[in-house]
């Protein structure tokens, strides 16, 4: 297991104040192994030369932004594992609600406070190598598992992390509608879902999945962006098991699932 003292960071940050801020608060957590350019191009060709476990970056680059920088790693099989943080003073939720789908595994106010970038270090490490499930009377390795989201790198990204983690075999939908057929015809030992979908919404397949699915038991953990508390109270009263934020924390994912699996 890494710590963080051995992670290797590639920093793409245009501001030279931002980028020394940055600097100082890595060097506190005893990270040493720091490389920074200034453009997305500069970046991804960084990367694709050299090795590196965390990416941190502003939201907007001189060439493109983070949302086109995140999406091309997460595109790119030999780049995807990287862990990203953005650090952004963006507030407005339709422009970070891409980066949220595109995978970024933190994302940071500008400001930051030193224990938010921690704790954003930290994530990135089980990111990086998380620990396995552990369940007793559970093979793992057999678990059946449905990713429901709209975003073909979110439903990469879960994928990459369960799949460390110790599950084997998965089954995908891209909607909530295209998932419905997929319970129909096959029973799950656990369904991860985002909220926000076209047509058949989390709030609506986990309706489905309690009164008409032939599963109706079946632990539901949805993982979203959605920060609006009434309609997750809305949601969870329907039937969800669990909620994890998105950019979730990869041991609150896990835990989640082992307290959810060990109760099914």
């Amino acid at each position: 297991m890494k710590t963080l003292s051995e992670l290797s960071v590639l920093m793409v940050e245009p501001s030279k104040t931002q980028a020394k801020i940055i600097t100082n608060e890595l060097k506190d957590a005893g990270i040493e192994h720091i490389e920074y350019v200034t453009t997305g191009t500069e970046a991804y060709q960084h990367m694709k030369q050299k090795h590196c476990d965390l990416t941190i970056s502003a939201m907007y680059l001189s060439d493109m932004s983070c949302i086109d920088l995140v999406q091309r790693i997460r595109s790119d099989d030999d780049l995807m594992d990287i862990a990203y943080i953005l650090i952004s003073s963006e507030t407005h939720k339709e422009m970070l609600e891409p980066v949220r789908q595109a995978g970024v595994t933190a994302l940071l106010p500008k400001p930051f406070e030193a224990s938010q970038f921690r704790r954003a270090l930290y994530n990135s490490l089980d990111y990086l190598e998380p620990d396995a499930i552990h369940l007793e009377n559970v093979i793992v390795e057999d678990l059946e598992v449905l990713i429901v989201d709209d975003s073909t790198f979110a439903r990469k990204q879960i994928i990459r992390v369960l799949s460390e983690m110790g599950i084997e075999h998965f089954s995908e939908a891209d909607s909530g509608a295209s998932a419905i057929p997929l319970i129909e015809a096959k029973f799950f030992d656990l369904i991860v879902t985002d909220y926000h979908m076209p047509d058949v919404d989390g709030q609506a397949l986990t309706d489905y999945i309690r009164n008409e699915s032939n599963q109706k038991s079946v632990p539901l953990l949805m993982v979203t962006s959605e920060g609006d508390q009434s309609v997750l109270t809305t949601v969870q009263q329907s039937g969800v098991s669990a909620i994890c934020n998105k950019p979730f924390e990869v041991n609150g994912v896990r835990t989640a699932i082992e307290r959810l699996l060990a109760e099914f």
